[in-house]
């Protein structure tokens, strides 16, 4: 999620890098970027996603899933 929509949903903290925001980045190469999820395996991940990084700790490093689930559900438009 970039500025405009974090604003338009006034999520405080959200939607750019800076310092005291929250760091939620996605890496990867847009020339291989493919949807690989079926009705039958909704849950499988894209091909082509090399790094994720949700508020600032590391969830996918190389294309695999580290286990760590640092977010949380935002159930209100503010922190």
């Amino acid at each position: 999620m970039t500025t405009l929509p974090a604003e338009r949903l006034q999520l405080t903290r959200r939607g750019r890098l800076a310092p005291g925001y929250f760091a939620d980045i996605t890496i990867f190469d847009p020339s291989e970027i493919e949807d690989i999820a079926t009705f039958q395996e909704p849950h499988k991940y894209s091909k082509g996603i090399e790094d994720v990084f949700v508020n600032g700790s590391v969830v996918v490093r190389n294309r695999k899933v580290t286990g760590n689930r640092p977010g949380r559900v935002i159930r209100s438009y503010t922190d």
